[in-house]
């Protein structure tokens, strides 16, 4: 009898709302780039948390995720760094707060007993960053804001605030200065008052135990060669991205001490 065909491998990759909102059109191109760069199948995995996804690429039902620092160096045993995205010619960005254009806030300090609206627990421009620079301000996040809530995505601060749902927000700078270009009569509602150190940019992450094998070694491949494709080009074009690239020792060092600050309230 004829030997069967081999099915192709697939590529289970797992998002969260991390850059824009997972629009369908980017992600269809993104998929056909991905499988005719690796010879792989591409199942984009979409979850509202960074918990969740988290969770699927722990108990591998997913293969990689784009993730987010914070949740990198807090399961630092089990996952590791495949590829971080270039932005500005850097794998590096900013957490911002934003204000409504016609707030008359102008530092940190002015947002106290306002509501404030953050993007996921779990997220470091969007929870991280603003927690622990109250506590270092000699703050107590718990009562400094009169309330806060959860928006789970960037974008939704951005439009909390725009709205004002909220008197304040913390963003991911990225996204911010994306949603400048995409949709300025959004953002253009909102102020940025404050900018943070500068970060390791979210990055796509891996189980330990799968970095090795070689259908991952082809999607980094993929990953850092995309800016040498029209196709890849064309994502990146749309993502506000200039490439992939390794990942290198320190990236995530800031947040690192953010975390430290953190663990170390009373």
């Amino acid at each position: 009898m004829p030997a069967l065909a081999q099915a192709p491998p697939v590529i289970r990759f797992g998002l969260t709302p991390v850059f824009l909102d997972n629009d369908a059109q980017i992600l269809d191109q993104f998929r056909s780039y991905l499988r005719a760069a690796t010879g792989a199948e591409v199942q984009f995995t979409q979850r509202r948390t960074y918990k969740e996804v988290v969770a699927l690429l722990i108990l591998g039902d997913i293969d990689v995720a784009w993730l987010c620092g914070y949740p990198l160096l807090q399961h630092a045993n089990e996952l590791e760094t495949l590829a971080m995205p270039v932005w500005r010619g850097d794998t590096r960005y900013q957490s911002y707060l934003i204000v409504p254009a016609d707030s008359v806030a102008g530092a940190i300090e002015d947002l106290r007993d306002g509501i404030h609206a953050y993007s996921d627990p779990d997220s470091n421009s969007g929870y991280l960053v603003t927690v622990s620079e109250l506590l270092r301000l000699g703050q107590k996040p718990e009562t400094f804001f009169s309330k806060t809530f959860f928006t789970f995505g960037h974008r939704n601060v951005t439009v909390a605030v725009a709205r004002k749902l909220a008197d304040s927000g913390s963003v991911d700078g990225y996204v911010w200065e994306a949603l400048a270009k995409e949709e300025p009569e959004l953002a253009n509602q909102t102020r940025v008052i404050w900018t943070s150190e500068w970060f390791g940019f979210p990055p796509i992450c891996v189980p330990r135990a799968l970095a090795s094998t070689p259908v991952i070694q082809r999607l980094r491949q993929a990953l850092f060669a995309m800016q040498d494709h029209p196709s890849g080009r064309n994502v990146l074009q749309a993502l506000h991205l200039e490439g992939f690239a390794p990942p290198a020792p320190g990236d995530f060092d800031s947040i690192a001490l953010r975390i430290q600050l953190l663990s170390r309230r009373g």
